[in-house]
């Protein structure tokens, strides 16, 4: 039984460097890449501020309704 797991941890570590070049091909870095990275995070970090600012000046600016009910 050890030789069999021995054996298996021998054939993985030996196909590791295979998944390694393979994914080469799909994970290119490039001089453009650190500049995609920092637009996806101003984009990701940014828009919840924004869409904050849009939604709070949306419900300052409403009127009270005439009805008169009471506001929320």
């Amino acid at each position: 039984m050890k030789k069999r797991i021995s054996t298996f941890a021998c054939l993985l570590l030996m196909t590791l460097p295979a998944f390694a070049v393979d994914s080469y091909r799909y994970a290119h870095v490039t001089i453009d890449t650190p500049w995609m990275i920092f637009l996806f995070l101003l984009v990701v970090i940014l828009l919840p501020f924004i869409l904050t600012a849009i939604l709070y000046w949306h419900y300052a600016t409403r009127k009270p309704e005439a009805n008169g009910g009471e506001e929320d």
